[in-house]
This record gives structure tokens, C-alpha cells and sequence, in this order.
């Protein structure tokens, strides 16, 4: 026997019967496609500002790079002028005359290179060159001076190495 009976000397724990009030029809399936045409507008969106921004970055690279700071481009000779060759950075270390000013260093300045021979004019030997480390000062070391590595390209060290060996070597912060 089930408990909602209909015998009226039980007593019925179901709630008496009522009438279905009536209500407009559902439809079924409409709001899926809201939803999905919804989002391919929004995709479509995205998908065409991502084009517009690569569309910029490709022709506007070289002002956008020349805005931050960066050296222009080279010019190209007027007739059949190649690209310039890619330039190739090496890690140098150099041995700077004055340990003091090498302990003003932090990775990521950019500093010149200054040679200062006795017998004759300073020179520039690296201009703007990234410092890429400072070592720790070594133990024990008189007026030796102090080394820094640089990040400069490969002709630039070959320069650097020949000066640091005949004349003492400075630095000054670009």
C-alpha cells in the first residue's frame, strides 16, 4: 500500500490535488543559439584586433623601437644596398682601472670604455656597452683595479682586449 492512499479512514500525507495553471509554451533550443552566434561575434572581435596589432607591430617597427630609446637603423647604400649583417654580442670581461667605480656598476647600465695612455689623447674604445655582471671584488688584490663583464659585439671585445693590455681602462655611465 502507498502512502498517498485515497482510503479516507487513513490519513494521507500527500498534499491535496490541485489544477495546472496554464502558462505560454516553452520553446526549446532558441536560447542555445543566442548564446553560441554571441560568442563567434566576440571571437570574430578578438581575432580581428589581434590582426590589426600584428599589422602595426610589422610595419611600425622601427619607429616603435626608435621610440624606446634604440639607435635608428643604418641607411642602406642607394644602389642595391644589402641588409646589414647580424651583429653577434659576446660577454667580455674588462679590467677597470678604478675598483671604486666599478662597485657603482649594476648589470644593465650602459657605460663607455675610456683609455687613458700616458703618452698620448684619450680614446672611446666601447661605446655604450651593456654591463652584463659585476664579479665580487677578489680578496687580497692591491690597486689592481676591479672587473666588469660587458655584453659588446665581437669586434668591440677584440678592441677592449688589445687596449686593456697596454693602457689602463675607465669607465663612464651613459
Amino acid at each position: 500500500m502507498s502512502r498517498c492512499s485515497t482510503a479516507s479512514s487513513i490519513p494521507s500525507a500527500c498534499p491535496p490535488a490541485r489544477p495546472v495553471p496554464p502558462f505560454p509554451p516553452l520553446r526549446v533550443g532558441r536560447g542555445g543559439d543566442r548564446l553560441r552566434r554571441a560568442l563567434r561575434r566576440r571571437r570574430r572581435a578578438a581575432s580581428a584586433g589581434l590582426v590589426v596589432v600584428a599589422a602595426a607591430l610589422a610595419v611600425g617597427g622601427t619607429e616603435a623601437q626608435a621610440s624606446r630609446g634604440a639607435a635608428p637603423p643604418p641607411a642602406r647604400a642607394a644602389q642595391g644596398g644589402a641588409p646589414p649583417a647580424a651583429v653577434r654580442m659576446v660577454s667580455a670581461p674588462v679590467r677597470i682601472a678604478d675598483a671604486a667605480t666599478v662597485r657603482l656598476l649594476r648589470p644593465g647600465d650602459r657605460v663607455d670604455v675610456v683609455a687613458a695612455e700616458r703618452a698620448g689623447p684619450t680614446r672611446v674604445v666601447a661605446a655604450g656597452a651593456r654591463v652584463a655582471e659585476v664579479p665580487r671584488p677578489e680578496q687580497g688584490v692591491g690597486d689592481g683595479g676591479a672587473l666588469v663583464v660587458l655584453s659588446v659585439p665581437r669586434d668591440t671585445a677584440r678592441d677592449l682586449v688589445g687596449a686593456g693590455a697596454v693602457t689602463r681602462l675607465a669607465v663612464t655611465l651613459c
